[in-house]
């Protein structure tokens, strides 16, 4: 819906008139955020329609979900539970998941989902009870009875319009299968290996149940938040609503206790009582603050401290405590290890009748650009430019923040256990399984279960991965035998499994079978593979088998053929003594070489003396002369 004015505002009427203020001639846009609606059967209404995306439950971002579209033919708005018509909406096992239509009027579009989500519907479709424009289902106002199911709200829930409602309904009543596709893969954009998203939320936490579920995700968020900033993959900007007074109230007490800079940012009272508690204006300038904290963090190339900082606070310094004020928070500041100068330099002076530049930019950001609405609803979350729908819980919206990625560029924490669809719990999600191991081919991810060959224990399985994995290379006898049989007896475990690339299974020798399933022992005795001489006597065992010989005979298995023991021993001795009378002759014929060497080199030298002195060598300068050494 597009609303073109020469100046737009958004006011909130109570204890003072406040506004959110747009440039001359801007266009203010509400964006309603959808996602595809698929039917795929009867053919008649087959085809694609868009949806709607509701502001509460969990969209399966970055995945697709089918269904069964169910009519209910009592309670057809959903504004009661279903159990006081005794009508569920549990789908059968192996059927498809039942979404249920209910149409719109009457109560909260929450309160329908949650009473459909309360009897087994897996989604809600809600129809439009007017020709109109698609709009986004958000939760109630405060209410203190919705606060009970709002935030327990785990089934995603689209608005679709009457015209296509009807069919829908139509098809039902001539007693068609409604089969439809909710489709939520391109409802954030994808385009790199950086996502960069914004969260627009307030430091009051006063304000009741939202208030109470935004400080919950904060923290909780923190951790994956971090990761992903500290690794490059993301880039985070938190942002902070403010309204304006108008000029006709700038010098009334209202005014002056919830804004500062005469009037130009301004935030409701924490409690709507001027008389007590906390100012509007003290909510500004911890909004301020926060920022300023972002600001200074993301100077040191430390932006993720910003998590740091406002998860402190909130457990530091929280408004029920008194604490919420300058104080505390200088205490957290301190704690992180933030310069406190440029912080305080960075909020300015909030009693000046001029502009903060900070606070400024915060009104210029919340118009549209782009494929993004304007910011109306707090909190708000922003994923690559387009605005998040959805209950504002941690793995809900690393869904969508992982969503955002370009395929295969995701990082590690989009693979954990928070984003997990658990599609791999129902029949293991149509993927090869071995049972007996406890291992599967299936992998839940954010986009949906895949079906891979896992690597376990270092040991990689290969295979389609929906039929068929078998382990491969070395190790693979480690993993569960590597599928071949084995089995332990008496003491001995025997295997047909060869740890090799390519190595089938095959029984050992003394078994014969397939090597997968059964190895059978052989009777090598009855099947007189063996121990076949005169004198043998042959007994089988497991996997083997023993031969003995008659009398004093020893049994020579190589030659399957018995010896006298006394004939062994003679052998053994005249063995024994041919290699001592062997090694002795090597001996001595080493030490008269080396005799022979060593006299030989001394007649050498003393032929060469004798010679020198009479015919002296020209190579030679002097020799020592051994003949006259002795007569000296």
């Amino acid at each position: 819906m597009v609303i073109r004015k020469p100046t737009w505002n958004l006011c909130l009427f109570g204890f003072l008139f406040l506004c959110i203020s747009y440039a001359p001639n801007s266009l203010a846009r509400f964006v309603v955020e959808k996602n595809s609606l698929m039917v795929t059967s009867p053919e008649k209404i087959k085809g694609s329609h868009d949806s709607a995306i509701g502001n509460f439950g969990i969209p399966q971002y970055g995945g697709s979900m089918a269904g069964t579209v169910v009519y209910p033919k009592e309670n057809q708005k959903g504004c009661k539970g279903f159990d006081q018509f005794r009508i569920k909406f549990e789908s059968k096992p192996g059927a498809l998941p039942n979404f249920v239509l209910v149409d719109r009027g009457d109560c909260y579009f929450a309160l329908k989902v949650w009473n459909a989500q309360e009897a087994g519907a897996s989604a809600v479709l809600v129809a439009d009870d007017v020709e109109e424009a698609l709009i986004t289902m958000d939760t109630p106002a405060e209410d203190i009875s919705s606060t009970t199911y709002i935030e327990n709200i785990t089934i995603p829930s689209a608005l679709i319009d009457k015209s296509f409602g009807e069919k829908l309904k139509k098809a039902l009543s001539d007693g068609e299968m409604v089969n439809v596709n909710l489709d939520w893969r391109e409802a954030v954009p994808h385009p790199d290996d950086r996502v960069e998203y914004e969260l627009w939320t307030n430091s009051n936490d006063e304000c009741g149940v939202k208030c109470d579920m935004l400080m919950a995700f904060i923290k909780d968020f923190r951790g994956p938040a971090q990761i992903l900033e500290k690794g490059g993959y993301t880039l985070f900007t938190p942002h902070y609503i403010t309204w304006y007074c108008p000029q006709t109230f700038t010098l009334s007490r209202q005014c002056k206790s919830q804004c500062i800079n005469h009037g130009r940012y301004c935030a409701p009272d924490p409690e709507q009582d001027f008389s007590s508690g906390y100012e509007g204006k003290d909510v500004v300038l911890e909004n301020l603050r926060q920022l300023c904290v972002y600001r200074v963090a993301n100077e040191s190339k430390k932006p993720w401290v910003w998590w740091d900082y406002v998860t402190d606070f909130q457990i530091r310094c929280p408004m029920k405590d008194k604490k919420y004020n300058k104080e505390c928070a200088d205490g957290v500041i301190k704690s992180l290890g933030l310069d406190s100068k440029k912080i305080e330099k960075c909020m300015g002076d909030p009693e000046a009748d001029a502009d903060n530049p900070v606070l400024k930019e915060e009104q210029d950001a919340q118009v549209g650009k782009g494929s993004r609405g304007d910011v109306t609803i707090l909190p708000t979350l922003v994923v690559n430019n387009r605005q998040y729908r959805g209950k504002l819980e941690k793995g809900a919206v690393l869904r969508a923040i992982c969503a955002g990625f370009e395929e295969t560029t995701e990082p590690a924490v989009c693979l954990s256990g928070d984003v997990e669809t658990n599609e791999c719990l129902d029949n293991n999600g149509g993927c090869w399984q071995d049972k007996e191991a406890n291992i599967t081919a299936c992998k839940d991810t954010f986009r949906g279960r895949v079906c891979e060959c896992p690597l376990v224990d270092g040991v990689q399985f290969k295979g389609d991965g929906y039929s068929h994995c078998e382990v491969s290379g070395p190790g693979k006898c480690k993993i569960n035998n590597g599928g071949c049989w084995h089995e332990s007896k008496d003491g001995h475990t025997y295997s047909a499994c060869l740890d090799s690339e390519g190595g089938k299974c095959q029984c050992p020798p003394g078994f014969k079978g397939d090597g997968v399933k059964s190895c059978i022992d052989i009777d090598e005795c009855k099947e007189r593979k063996a121990c076949q001489c005169p004198e043998c006597s042959c007994k089988n065992t497991w996997g083997s088998y023993e031969c003995t010989c008659s009398g004093d005979l020893l049994y020579i298995r190589d030659h399957d053929t018995c010896i006298s023991k006394r004939a062994t021993e003679v052998k053994s001795a005249w063995t024994a003594f041919w290699v001592i009378l062997i090694g002795l002759a090597m001996a001595a014929g080493g030490a008269y070489l080396v005799y022979k060497y060593r006299l030989r080199s001394y007649m050498d030298s003393e032929i060469r003396a004798i010679m020198a002195q009479y015919m002296p060598l020209d190579s030679q300068a002097e020799v020592q002369n051994h003949v006259n050494d002795e007569h000296a």
